[in-house]
């Protein structure tokens, strides 16, 4: 009982993140379009439980001859009454939350010039298959990927880097908005509210102590305790990285990489926060706000992608560095602790397959999205501001 209280209680905190994901992606944006940003991260939230209810759910954690994905569950008929030894309605109810927030990441990556029901579309099929496919894969006991030994304690690889490459995907084939780059040269187009933004970091850190500690399912486990412990380290020691780094770079603190610091260390931590030493947070926090702030760059000024949240850098890099990172900071069977090499090897193939696998899924998604109802808002719909344009508001 104190077991399934602890995971209703951590689920609630996560849902509480995309309260968090909303401000930041409204504050870091134009304002001519915060509507239409928390029109797609409420229904993100509806999407994604209703299509776990009916489809995911099975998919990832239903029965299956070879155990690639679940043929039995659908809309939770003939499931146990108990999953991990704790109520079953519990254990659904915080892995839909999770099932959603993957999606939302997109979300800020495409914002201010993707369609509405277009991005729909994308919640409806990343939530129905794709991740619950690589969930199933990393998670389920009978995965391939989990019976390797595949490490993914929180979601660092199932939830942000298969989200980040999502993002990834999407903004390229989007487009940058119009006049994000002109004769070669990129234009900053800041966010409209920057305080707004802060208290979304703020609001997705207080959620983050559901999201980590709460994938022990077991308050009574000591890992618990440790999980909360790295994800405030994480965090904390990225945020101070990041502003020392963006103001050493850029010769003044930038707000902005500040916050997101924040994030990319909370992110860098996700996957091994039950295993890795409060050391190995601090050494993973650190290098993950500058690595961030790197990868924002890179993808701004060489690869002309436009990420206005930057959440492919937070996501997608962080979350990829992280699920590495366990070969190396692991305190059971990673290299600095006399493990050996195995665990890393098996760490990098596992992000492999993952990222590979939803790279392709989720290409074909955008193509096809493309292909039929079309990805970009016309260019006079994206002048005037998609809440006008879209949403008559």
């Amino acid at each position: 009982i104190l077991n399934t209280m602890w995971t209703l209680i951590a689920a609630i905190l996560v849902f509480i993140m995309h309260a968090g994901f909303s401000l930041v992606e409204v504050g870091f944006t134009q304002s001519k379009n915060a509507v239409n940003i928390i029109m797609k991260n409420f229904v993100t939230i509806c999407i994604g439980v209703m299509s776990f209810y009916f489809v995911g759910y099975a998919f990832m954690y239903g029965g299956s001859p070879d155990d690639f994905i679940g043929l039995t569950g659908f809309f939770l008929i003939n499931v146990p009454e108990q999953m991990s030894g704790i109520s079953f309605e519990v254990y659904f109810f915080f892995q839909a939350i999770f099932c959603a927030t993957c999606a939302t990441i997109v979300s800020g990556a495409m914002a201010e010039r993707t369609k509405f029901f277009a991005y729909i579309a994308f919640c409806v099929i990343a939530t129905c298959f794709v991740y619950p496919l690589i969930g199933r894969w990393i998670w389920n006991s009978g995965g391939f990927l989990n019976k390797m030994g595949f490490i993914d304690f929180a979601g660092g690889t199932a939830v942000h880097a298969l989200g980040g490459v999502a993002a990834l995907i999407g903004a390229k084939m989007v487009g940058p908005r119009d006049g994000k780059y002109k004769n070669g040269k990129v234009k900053a187009i800041p966010g409209h509210n920057i305080p707004l933004g802060a208290l979304g970091v703020l609001i997705l850190w207080f959620g983050w102590f559901g999201f980590n500690p709460g994938s022990t399912l077991d308050i009574t486990s000591p890992v618990t305790a440790h999980a909360a412990v790295t994800t405030l380290l994480g965090g904390a020691v990225a945020t101070l990285s990041a502003m020392t780094f963006s103001t050493i770079r850029y010769k003044k603190p930038d707000a902005g990489l500040t916050l997101n610091g924040a994030l990319a260390g909370l992110v860098g931590v996700t996957a091994g926060a039950s295993i890795i030493s409060y050391v190995g947070a601090i050494i993973i926090g650190l290098i993950s706000g500058i690595l961030m702030i790197l990868c924002v760059e890179f993808l701004d000024t060489k690869l002309k992608i436009d990420d206005p949240v930057g959440a492919i850098s937070v996501h997608g890099l962080c979350g990829s560095f992280g699920t590495i990172c366990i070969g190396l900071f692991s305190q059971e069977g990673g290299l600095f602790y006399g493990g050996g090499i195995k665990l890393l090897g098996i760490q990098c193939f596992g992000l492999i397959i993952a990222l590979l696998v939803g790279s392709i899924l989720f290409f074909i998604t955008f193509k096809l999205i493309d292909k039929t109802i079309g990805l970009r808002v016309d260019a006079d719909e994206e002048l005037n501001g998609l809440d006008n344009m879209e949403h008559n508001i």
